[in-house]
């Protein structure tokens, strides 16, 4: 399996402009399992980003990384990766099913990380090939998070595969929120995912959304954030979220949860629940 390792972070500036340059050209080849691995083998954090990322999404301040944050670390990794030569799908264009990530042990705010990221196998959807992108954080040689990006690359697909939901949970909305159409940008701004559907809306209709939509991931901290409000997130956990439908900017939406014992079930609707917008669950290890 090929390595290529960083002294530093590659920067998004010129990762976007390859990605363009990617989704207008054919793969030079075909990869199997064993393709590229991309390795930041040191990462320290910007205690400034972290913060805006805390103010965006709702996390409160604490001597640990929110758990969605390495993923953000992981990002131009993952750009670097989709934008390749032997990267076999155009990566505009590429929908995000779903995200799961484990933290094994709090990671802290001051850590030095390791950071690697490469991709899954591929596998038949009614809408084309899914395949994963996975990362993993490491902290003094020792796995702390890994992270497993899901993402759907359409086609005519395979109507008899099978596409891998969270169950639909019954659930009550405790709070309603009410989103700006900055949001995006604010989010962008923090996570540098700067893919034009998510900034405004002439750039999200050009890609035939109405108005531009939240990020996903940003869905997926804002609600963590908010069950961690109401009880303290465990020390170490598995949390997938499935992104259902497109969540338009500016909206009211309503978000609900249930913490049991064995797991706590999460949702984000639209303002009278007749569009579900993302579907989380998360069980401590």
């Amino acid at each position: 399996m090929p390595t290529r390792r960083y002294d530093n972070s590659p920067g998004l500036g010129s990762l976007y402009a390859r990605t363009v340059k990617a989704t207008l050209r054919k793969a030079e080849y075909e990869p199997d399992t064993d393709g590229l691995t991309l390795e930041l083998p040191r990462a320290l954090v910007d205690q400034d980003h972290l913060t805006a990322y805390r103010e965006v999404t709702g996390f409160s301040a604490g001597p640990a990384l929110p758990v969605t944050y390495p993923h953000i670390l992981a990002f131009p990794l993952h750009l670097d990766l989709m934008s390749d030569p032997s990267f076999p799908y155009k990566p505009m264009g590429i929908v995000h099913l779903a995200n799961t990530i484990t933290q094994l042990r709090p990671i802290p705010m001051h850590a030095e990380l390791s950071i690697k990221v490469h991709s899954g196998p591929e596998r038949p959807h009614p809408k084309g090939t899914v395949f994963d992108i996975l990362s993993d954080v490491s902290v003094d040689g020792e796995v702390v998070w890994n992270d497993t990006t899901t993402l759907l690359s359409r086609s005519p697909g395979t109507p008899s595969a099978h596409a891998d939901l969270l169950p639909d949970p019954c659930l009550e909305a405790r709070a309603f929120w009410d989103l700006r159409a900055n949001l995006g940008r604010r989010y962008a701004a923090a996570s540098g995912d700067r893919n034009p559907i998510h900034l405004f809306k002439l750039s999200a209709q050009a890609f035939g959304f109405p108005r531009q939509i939240a990020h996903g991931m940003w869905a997926k901290a804002a609600a963590l954030a908010s069950i961690q409000r109401a009880r303290a997130l465990p020390d170490a956990f598995t949390v997938r979220v499935d992104f259902r439908k497109p969540l338009l900017l500016p909206s009211r939406v309503q978000f609900a949860h249930t913490i049991t014992d064995a797991a706590t079930d999460f949702a984000i609707y639209n303002d009278d629940t007749t569009i579900t917008h993302l579907i989380g669950q998360l069980v401590a290890r």
